[in-house]
């Protein structure tokens, strides 16, 4: 998607919102309202799988529907106050994406506005449903294992660097799961004989830093934690990998699409489409607790073979017979 397409996406909301509109008869045109952490550019490509999955339930921007954009840019501490604001609307449903802060903020912003999330971490234990299968009150979504594989990464790394001795670990400091998320890091570089640098980074100005100190302390490869923040910020990151020369492992394909060694985890275009599917299934009156809590079953791992002739490094054998895609 360019950058004429995009603003065209983001535009159609605020053009079309006082279009009649013929899937739904007489009535004023229902208005989503869309929150994310993170920013509209990085984003693009999953706005776009959104509206794949509103198309293919026969739903079109500007004739069945309008959106409403909140974009908390990275600042989490701003997703309080965005969710105020949309839940304030006449809305139709809220569609909170980009990590499970964004899904709490939507709850707690409001108990009838239906809400689809996409985010990771438990959304059980988090009080976001009261189990998978029947979510019950005004929420369910998409749970895509985000932290959850952190120790899985981990792993892939100790395959890529089987001689080595230290790793580091790079986690965002506004992002309230990030306490049990490095617990569970720290738990599984021990299983591996591993010891662990870690940086917690609170703005973008702290990156270089934490990379300086990883290389100074010996680390030879780098995990970078899911993070929705670090989404948004994937070309510094994998910038920062290239300069330092540090071999790193990414939540998502977008990062090793963007110049990253190796990513592991779902597709989140397809938890996007997955998330317009069951928003416009709400819009023809399916209630969220009657729609169970989907989960991946697919998991990508992604090798760019041009980034590790880059680093003057050898992918093992073992792990690329197993990629789901190499990446020239």
């Amino acid at each position: 998607m360019n950058r004429r397409d995009f603003i065209t996406l983001l535009g159609g909301a605020a053009a079309a919102g006082a279009l009649p509109s013929g899937a739904w008869g007489q009535q004023s045109m229902p208005v989503i309202g869309f929150l994310n952490s993170g920013s509209p550019g990085p984003f693009a490509h999953l706005v776009a799988g959104f509206h794949r999955g509103l198309n293919e339930g026969g739903l079109v921007e500007g004739r069945d529907f309008a959106i409403e954009y909140r974009w908390a840019e990275g600042r989490y501490d701003r997703l309080p106050a965005l969710a105020t604001e949309l839940a304030a609307m006449r809305l139709a449903v809220v569609v909170a994406t980009g990590g499970e802060p964004v899904a709490l903020a939507a709850k707690a912003a409001n108990e009838t506005i239906p809400i689809v999330f996409a985010g990771g971490g438990d959304p059980v234990k988090a009080g976001l449903v009261a189990s998978l299968n029947r979510p019950g009150g005004n929420v369910t979504g998409f749970n895509q294992f985000t932290y959850e594989l952190e120790p899985k990464r981990i792993g892939l790394l100790r395959e890529l660097m089987p001689a080595a001795d230290r790793i580091a670990a790079l986690f965002n400091a506004n992002n309230a799961r990030g306490a049990p998320a490095i617990k569970e890091v720290v738990e599984a570089a021990a299983r591996v004989d591993l010891k662990l640098s870690i940086a917690a980074v609170g703005s973008e100005s702290e990156f270089n830093g934490a990379f300086a100190r990883f290389v100074h302390e010996g680390a030879a490869a780098l995990l970078i934690s899911a993070d929705p923040y670090f989404n948004t910020r994937r070309a510094q990151l994998v910038g920062l990998a290239a300069r330092y020369r540090l071999p790193a492992i990414y939540e998502f394909r977008e990062f090793a699409v963007a110049g990253g060694l190796v990513s592991y985890g779902s597709n989140l275009a397809n938890a996007y489409r997955r998330v317009g599917d069951y928003t416009g299934r709400i819009l023809k009156g399916t209630k969220p607790a009657d729609l169970p809590v989907l989960q991946p079953t697919i998991f990508e791992l992604v090798i760019n073979l041009g980034t590790a002739k880059a680093l003057a490094f050898e992918i093992p054998s073992t792990l690329l017979a197993r990629a789901d895609e190499v990446i020239e």
